[in-house]
């Protein structure tokens, strides 16, 4: 994995064109849970279990859209939810910033249907939170897939180690994806390039866009997605495993 050189700093708590969390519905999801009322411990804890599973797992139009759409939709990849995440860190009083890399496609292997993953980039933009919490920094990843399409991927993979799937983990039967004050993963073991450290995601995306040409980025947006997406589903709800054929 190439290491980072170049740190970008900034505010790591204000509101951003992505982190838009000054917008109503934000606001109004965050009063309605109390969140700003918790101690800190519990408020990263809440947040982070919101984003993790009632914001299901699923690919986004693009990585560079606004948290106040990723609410709106209920769904995003690593890279989306990592933007709604900071968003409701930030607005209940919690400092952070953003991690970028690459994985490999392998990684995605499985979720892309196989007759169009050999067009699929052979790295793939992918991003994790930090925050500093009890005088560390943190890395924050788990939060990617929720628990209902984890679990059938662990009913269905039985070994410790994969790598396909939107799953990169040596750990697969017990994970470190839930909030306990420590580094969560579920797609550490696919990265293969370090971008280094963001204020935001918008400083992010100014610099780092996935590789796509004009044609594929509209195969994927309109075509490509909706196909991966239709089989996430099917994954979740325990349906694609018995018969992979309607996939």
């Amino acid at each position: 994995m190439n290491k980072a050189i170049n740190i970008q700093t900034g505010d790591l708590t204000g509101a951003t064109l992505l982190l838009d969390y000054e917008t109503p519905e934000i606001r109004m999801l965050v009063a309605k849970h109390g969140w700003k009322n918790r101690p800190e411990f519990e408020r990263i804890g809440a947040v982070y279990d919101f984003v993790r599973n009632d914001i299901q797992f699923g690919y986004s139009r693009a990585d560079d859209i606004p948290a106040s759409e990723i609410l709106a939709n209920g769904y995003g990849q690593c890279n989306t939810k990592a933007t709604l995440l900071m968003a409701l860190l930030r607005a209940v009083g919690v400092a952070c910033r953003l991690h970028g890399f690459t994985i490999k496609k392998e990684l995605q292997r499985g979720v892309v249907p196989e007759p169009v993953f050999g067009i699929a980039p052979e790295n793939i933009l992918h991003s994790w939170v930090e925050i500093k919490f009890d005088g560390a920094w943190l890395n924050l990843e788990g939060f990617i897939l929720d628990d209902a399409y984890l679990a059938q991927i662990q009913n269905r993979f039985q070994g410790e180690t994969l790598c396909g799937w939107g799953v990169g983990t040596n750990a697969l039967s017990n994970p470190k994806v839930n909030w306990s004050g420590v580094d969560t993963y579920i797609q550490q073991t696919g990265i293969n390039n370090d971008f280094g450290v963001f204020a935001t995601p918008d400083q992010f995306y100014a610099v780092h866009q996935q590789d796509f040409s004009v044609g594929k980025k509209l195969l994927y947006q309109y075509i490509i997605r909706h196909w991966m997406n239709r089989r996430v589903q099917r994954i979740r709800l325990g349906t694609f495993f018995k018969d992979p054929a309607k996939g």
